[in-house]
């Protein structure tokens, strides 16, 4: 007997204000991922423009704006620009590690240092322990969070693990790498470009991997904390017509538009906007 196809259940948040533009409402449509076949449902939402948050697939389903675009480099044919090229140089002594997604002490303080300087007031500001500890382990497809520490240091009784100076939640999808959300120590010292170094490592995991593509998430026209996403090329942006390649000419001008931005006193992170997760559920028209 053959066994009937079981679709999800989707649903859609209550209108809240938009995060990323002035005077906007923000939508999300969700569905819960979860049984054995979590891996291949987040794959496939991935491709359609879907983002995870722990148990939830979730997308932009704003009534009257589309700004919000899914994003992804095209990892085979990336291409560093110089100030990448510095940036890997830069940091290329930092010794990364996959772990498994299991939160520690450590990377939570590297997070609230993160967001006390990036995003004060934010709406992860709040977040304690035990809130990330679930923002990391509570997943049901295969997610790692990959370390970045300095050199180890050595003392009387051995070698110590270095500083943890930065990390990504990272979903193993079967086309790509999804980058779910990085931090990493906003104020060091010496070291600058660690949000665009995770962003160009990811890249460079994924090509030695045979994976085309590291999914950024969304990049918001208008946006001045999600500019960063446009740096990278060659870029792919999700439309009606499929995933389509950004021009080599369009790329230039949108970042054309972001240096001009820079030159006006606007103060664009290096990595920072974060794409949010789903709030109060309703009902949606797409039900099982």
């Amino acid at each position: 007997m053959t066994v009937p196809v079981r679709f999800p259940r989707f649903f859609v948040t209550s209108p809240a204000p938009c995060p990323y533009l002035p005077g906007r409402s923000e939508r999300k449509v969700f569905t819960e991922l979860k049984g054995p076949h979590a891996d291949a449902l987040n794959d496939a939402l991935g491709r359609i423009g879907f983002r995870r948050s722990q148990t939830v697939a979730y997308r932009p389903s704003c009534i009257d704006c589309t700004a919000c675009v899914s994003v992804r480099v095209v990892t085979q044919e990336f291409q560093p620009s110089a100030t990448q090229r510095r940036n890997l140089k830069r940091n290329s002594d930092l010794v990364s590690s996959v772990c498994q997604p299991w939160s520690t002490s450590e990377q939570f303080e590297l997070l609230q240092a993160y967001l006390g300087a990036r995003h004060p007031g934010g709406g992860m500001a709040s977040m304690d322990e035990s809130d990330f500890a679930d923002m990391v382990e509570h997943t049901p497809v295969t997610s790692h969070i990959i370390e970045y520490r300095e050199a180890p240091d050595k003392n009387g009784d051995g070698v110590a693990p270095g500083r943890l100076v930065g990390a990504c939640l990272t979903d193993r999808q079967g086309d790509g790498l999804s980058m779910i959300y990085s931090f990493y120590d906003p104020e060091h010292q010496t070291r600058t470009g660690l949000g665009n170094y995770i962003i160009l490592d990811h890249i460079r995991r994924a090509a030695q991997e045979g994976l085309p593509y590291v999914y950024l998430g969304y990049w918001v026209d208008g946006s001045a904390r999600m500019q960063y996403k446009i740096r990278y090329r060659p870029l792919e942006k999700l439309g009606r017509d499929g995933w389509q390649r950004l021009s080599d000419a369009e790329q230039q001008q949108l970042i054309n538009s972001t240096v001009g931005s820079q030159s006006l006193g606007q103060r664009l992170p290096e990595s920072g906007g974060k794409d949010g997760m789903p709030l109060v559920p309703q009902p949606f028209s797409f039900t099982d």
